[in-house]
């Protein structure tokens, strides 16, 4: 009997013991805490705020306070971004309480700036995983600072030709684009017919003036079903022009898959279609194939199939076509299309090429874009974007 009731008290003494270790706080029983990462567009002028949520996975009994402060990184404290510090609470039955960070506006556009929001030192919570949030600051402005000089900017036209006369222009010296002079083209329209890979869009984000230019900005960014944003614009039904000099200032872009154009097509494409209407590219690259070399090209219906050619600029060095203005031009008169580059000649075609299938005596409407991949440029690199064609203006002489 004796030795029964040591057991019996032994066994009441482990389960209490059991009992005891299983009940009450214990950090096992503790709600996990974390925070979210915010991207979001500044403003030009005033500011923005990034709210970063610091949230519970399970609500809790008693208040959770967790302790978080601001870190820069390529986004500067007080320059862009008012540091902010302090102990958060979260209330007893809460799940979730939030930090405003204020970012300051800019109106420049330049790449994407980020900082940093580290929660630590939680009480009744633990952190989990990552401690810190990241804030990522999109620079959409449209303000670009461009050096369009002469003595630093790259080869500059003159305004005047002996026996020639400007008939019309755009300098782009406004604040937005002329509609009296330019459409705007949109969607993907499956690739163009070239396998291209950019949705074109209206947006300030793809297509702006400043600095007395005209910016086309392709970009890496998912929209519509694309994984590219870029912008082409057209005079169609506005301006149209048949024989003269035309020039082109612009800087263009060269990184792998960027493919700048400023081309033209017949005024009766509406009616004639592809490749009938006529086309006559004064400009093209091949970004991260050749940055040094731009062409020339036509292209017309040789007998219900494409005729073409394409005709190389010689290279230029040491500086690529991104570095500095250029000047790209023809001189269009019946019969005959020369192409230039700073006013120097590389290449004639003339109607003997397509025979009586020249298309390029009749007036045609220009069009400026910056497509990204297809079967000109090859595959795109997207960590090089974005990427810019930047217009200083475009001249006609008759």
């Amino acid at each position: 009997m004796k030795y029964i009731s040591i057991i019996t008290v032994l066994s009441s003494l482990i389960i209490l013991s059991c009992s005891k270790s299983g009940g009450g706080s214990s950090q096992i029983d503790l709600p996990t805490v974390s925070t979210n990462n915010v991207t979001s567009a500044r403003t030009d002028t005033g500011v923005v705020n990034f709210r970063f949520f610091i949230t519970l996975s399970t609500s809790y009994t008693s208040n959770v306070t967790v302790n978080y402060n601001t870190v820069a990184g390529t986004a500067l404290a007080n320059k862009d971004f008012v540091p902010a510090s302090g102990t958060l609470t979260i209330s007893p039955g809460q799940q979730s309480a939030y930090v405003d960070v204020s970012v300051l506006g800019d109106s420049t556009r330049k790449s994407n700036l980020s900082f940093y929001l580290i929660i630590s030192n939680a009480v009744n919570a633990t952190i989990s995983g990552t401690d810190t949030a990241y804030g990522t600051i999109q620079c959409n402005g449209t303000y670009f600072p461009v050096d369009t000089t002469a003595a630093t900017g790259g080869y500059l036209s003159p305004i005047s030709y002996p026996g020639f006369n400007l008939k019309w222009s755009d300098e782009f010296s406004g604040k937005t684009l002329n509609v009296a002079n330019w459409n705007y083209e949109l969607g993907n329209n499956n690739g163009w017919g070239n396998g291209e890979l950019e949705y074109y869009t209206n947006s300030t984000k793809n297509a702006f003036l400043s600095s007395g230019c005209l910016v086309i900005e392709a970009r890496n960014e998912v929209y519509a079903g694309s994984n590219y944003t870029s912008a082409r614009i057209n005079t169609q039904g506005l301006q149209s022009f048949q024989y003269g000099r035309i020039d082109i200032r612009a800087k263009l872009p060269v990184g792998s898959g960027a493919w700048p154009a400023l081309w033209m097509l017949g005024s009766n494409y509406s009616s004639a279609g592809w490749p009938t209407c006529g086309e006559t590219d004064i400009m093209e690259l091949m970004g991260g194939t050749n940055p040094y070399q731009i062409s020339g090209s036509l292209h017309w219906n040789n007998n219900g199939t494409e005729g073409s050619t394409t005709l190389m600029s010689p290279t230029i060095t040491p500086a690529n076509f991104s570095q500095q203005f250029h000047v790209f031009s023809i001189i269009w008169q019946q019969n005959s299309i020369q192409f230039l580059v700073d006013n120097n000649v590389y290449e004639t075609d003339n109607s003997t090429i397509a025979g009586s299938n020249w298309p390029f005596n009749a007036s045609q409407f220009f069009i400026f874009n910056v497509a990204v991949g297809g079967n000109f440029p090859g595959i795109p690199v997207p960590a090089v974007y974005p990427q810019r064609m930047i217009v200083d203006y475009i001249r006609v002489f008759q």
